[in-house]
């Protein structure tokens, strides 16, 4: 007998038999769905017929890590007193905790369970900051006039993973700046443009007010916030114990930062680093959900390409160490185009690139970081260009929302 092996499906493959399955369904969903609604017309004598299960508005959240950035939309929509429908696959999300009156909430599951029920939607108006529709599993439903995405940082709209923002109808962004890239990759790829909005950002604007509320540090020393992205040309993969080594030899607090996802791909490396360090009195890792108290107590910061460099200079004006090793910028859409994002050109207005050199004088450079009056110039420069509409951006992205509803509602 021939043994049995267990059968795997990559990727791609995968992808297909569910857009496959959801095709099927959805298929059978909609023509039952005409034939219920035929049915109710001939029965009742109308003329015409609504889908009791339509909605006007759906937001999908696909974890807690963004609820920050749906609270000040779900907040607009609660003042104006507008229902809404929203589905999260977090099971465990903060919005079952808040006192809405005109919003629903629903845990839909995650991943594929997820997908299939979004793939399904009736609605006007579709809201999320989850990117790649119609890529792989998620897909536009057909019932479904508006699909609307909201960016979840301040950084460019061309980071995303390849094709990750094209088939929307409309993009919420966080600063003007981020408008012409979108529309090259538009340009370059044939598609039709898309409503770009200026809203600010909701997620700092949360941050901005919690940060009122952070203690100040009594006794304080001085401290070193090492935030790293994840993957091969992040700053721990390429510096490493190179880094780590003379920091720790200062008299100063060190805090380790580690991406999340680093827990999950980068386990070895990170279990390597913890054991080498276990003795460092000043050595600190922090793996806490919410980082706020931990950016408001540190003096500066040392990161790569990870977005957490524009939240730190814009909610504390500190300064930012940096590496510019390797990024694999093919994975993602700016691969497209003919020049770098904005925040790789961006951040050498105001950060230092750390060099192999540099590692011999760490505490020399961090100080003149420090003490940099040009950088933190043109990290307040940075602030104006990519976050615009301090404090407003639930309700622009709500004012948006509603004159598109009413626009795709009447047609």
């Amino acid at each position: 007998m021939s043994p049995l092996y267990p059968l795997y499906i990559d990727p791609g493959t995968g992808s297909m038999l569910f857009s496959l399955v959801m095709g099927l369904a959805a298929v059978c969903y909609f023509f039952v769905r005409t034939v219920l609604i035929k049915a109710k017309v001939l029965f009742s004598g109308k003329n015409a017929a609504v889908s009791e299960m339509r909605r006007s508005f759906v937001i999908y959240n696909e974890g807690n890590q963004y609820w920050n950035v749906f609270k000040p939309v779900l907040d607009a929509f609660e003042r104006r007193g507008t229902a809404v429908s929203y589905l999260t696959s977090a099971e465990n999300d903060p919005f079952f905790n808040e006192p809405y009156t005109h919003i629903t909430g629903e845990y839909i599951g995650m991943g594929n369970k997820a997908f299939a029920r979004l793939n399904l939607l009736d609605a006007d108006v579709v809201l999320m900051t989850t990117p790649g529709l119609e890529v792989y599993q998620l897909k536009r439903s057909k019932s479904v006039k508006h699909y609307a995405h909201i960016l979840h940082e301040t950084g460019d709209a061309t980071c995303y993973r390849l094709f990750g923002i094209d088939w929307f109808d409309s993009i919420l962004l966080s600063g003007e700046y981020q408008k012409n890239d979108i529309r090259r990759l538009e340009e370059i790829r044939g598609l039709r443009q898309k409503e770009l909005v200026v809203v600010g950002s909701t997620y700092l604007d949360v941050y901005k007010e919690k940060v009122k509320n952070v203690p100040c540090e009594k006794n304080h020393v001085f401290t070193v916030l090492v935030s790293p992205s994840w993957g091969k040309g992040s700053l721990l993969n390429v510096f490493g114990e190179r880094l780590l080594d003379p920091l720790v030899k200062t008299s100063w607090r060190i805090i380790v930062r580690p991406h999340p996802q680093s827990k999950k791909s980068e386990r070895d490396m990170l279990v390597k680093l913890e054991e080498r360090y276990r003795g460092a009195a000043n050595l600190v890792w922090d793996y806490s959900a919410e980082n706020l108290e931990t950016l408001a107590v540190s003096d500066v910061m040392f990161s790569d390409f990870s977005g957490i460099i524009f939240d730190y200079i814009f909610l504390f004006d500190k300064p930012v160490i940096y590496t510019d090793a390797f990024f694999n910028i093919e994975m993602y859409d700016a691969s497209d185009l003919d020049h770098l994002p904005w925040r790789f050109e961006v951040v050498k207005t105001f950060g230092k690139g750390l060099q192999d050199p540099d590692l011999e004088k760490l505490p020399d450079i961090i100080r003149e970081a420090v003490t940099d009056e040009h950088a933190a110039l043109a990290r307040r420069a940075a602030k104006e260009i990519a976050w615009q509409f301090v404090g407003d951006a639930g309700e622009r992205a709500v004012d948006f929302l509603i004159t598109k509803q009413k626009e795709v509602g009447n047609a």
